[in-house]
């Protein structure tokens, strides 16, 4: 007598929640506060007038809805050093661009002003350091993190402190090392360090994203290891959270587009983004295949040459220049913090 027996399938794991964090200025918004004027025409803008940096919108709709699809669950939160004065039109900005967010806090500014504190005016770390921490707190158990940042300060430090916080790389202890070489304000070391000893280690960080404002050379994040990627635009970033399972080759296309629309970007100029995040080591081969058939087959990307024409000895030194590719960074790094926010900030 034959006995049939089923074979037991295992029922796939749920996905982990997943929450992203945006930095609001020069990574949504492309605030002017780097000169005098531009800080002081910010608080009197209208939300109609602010600018988004192109190609941002289309990609947290995207992340949103992707996960939804998914039956994942999804939290974006914004953190801003603004004051809390222009929230009103910041919230109004959101609105009107459609982006739908779990959270948002802004920098008392008046406060420090008040107290007479006007280092902090400009020192972001220790704010933004313990606003993560808190928040932290009160996310999902078990839900990851996605960063996004600019090079503009120090978010690259903050964000990468933060993920090594969380994964228990960096105690309570050496807090006071390296925000105090920082210049974080004794306060603000005290918070972090009594929120860093209430963290149970788990490796909660997944990418950190940096948009390249300041033109930093790529090289210059190495350091940070193959977590942190810098990209030059949000297609870069787009088609490495389609490599990791974040988005999907139509909200890709979705983002390409917004820069088209909103940047004047060419196939061209988009196929030279993608061979660069390819040949500096953050996306793999087979996904930059995927994305450049799928965007080719709707026009934006330029086809592949097919009809037999040899190209010029310049066309192939170039094509072959923008294929070899640069060491990757580093899967996994110790970040020497003291030695690298000193480097860092004599950089800036």
């Amino acid at each position: 007598m034959n006995v049939l027996r089923r074979s037991r399938r295992r029922e796939p794991e749920p996905l982990r929640p997943v929450v992203f964090r945006w930095d609001l200025d020069k990574t949504y918004l492309k605030s002017a506060f780097d000169s005098l004027r531009g800080l002081v025409r910010i608080p009197f803008e209208k939300p109609q007038d602010k600018i988004t940096v192109p190609g941002v919108v289309p990609l947290i709709r995207g992340l949103r809805n992707v996960a939804n699809q998914r039956g994942r669950e999804v939290r974006i939160y914004f953190i801003s050093a603004s004051p809390p004065q222009i929230a009103k039109a910041i919230k109004e900005k959101l609105a009107l661009d459609g982006i739908e967010y779990d959270g948002i806090v802004f920098k008392n500014q008046l406060q420090h002003l008040v107290r007479g504190k006007f280092r902090n005016l400009r020192e972001h770390v220790g704010y933004k350091l313990t606003e993560l921490l808190k928040s932290r707190r009160e996310m999902p158990v078990g839900s990851q993190e996605v960063l996004f940042g600019d090079d503009w300060e120090s978010d690259p430090i903050i964000y990468s402190l933060y993920a090594d916080i969380l994964a228990g790389r960096v105690g309570a202890a050496a807090l006071d090392g390296i925000l105090g070489t920082i210049g974080v304000d004794p306060l603000l070391i005290t918070t972090a360090k009594a929120l860093a000893a209430e963290v149970s280690p788990a490796e909660v960080v997944r990418k950190i994203y940096i948009n390249i404002e300041r033109r930093t050379p790529p090289t210059s994040f190495r350091s940070f290891g193959a977590r942190l990627v810098p990209s030059f635009n949000y297609f870069q970033t787009a088609v490495c959270l389609f490599d990791d399972g974040q988005l999907t080759l139509p909200a890709v296309v979705e983002v390409a587009t917004g820069l088209i629309n909103d940047a004047s970007y060419t196939p061209n100029r988009l196929a030279n983004s993608l061979a660069d995040v390819v040949r500096r080591g953050h996306l793999q081969e087979p996904s930059a295949i995927a994305v450049r058939e799928y965007l080719a087959a709707r026009g934006l990307l330029p086809p592949r040459r097919r009809d037999g024409v040899r190209p010029s000895l310049w066309d192939r030194l170039v094509r072959w220049l923008r294929t070899q590719p640069n060491p990757p960074p580093p899967s996994e790094v110790a970040i020497n913090y003291e030695t690298l926010v000193t480097e860092w900030r004599a950089a800036r």
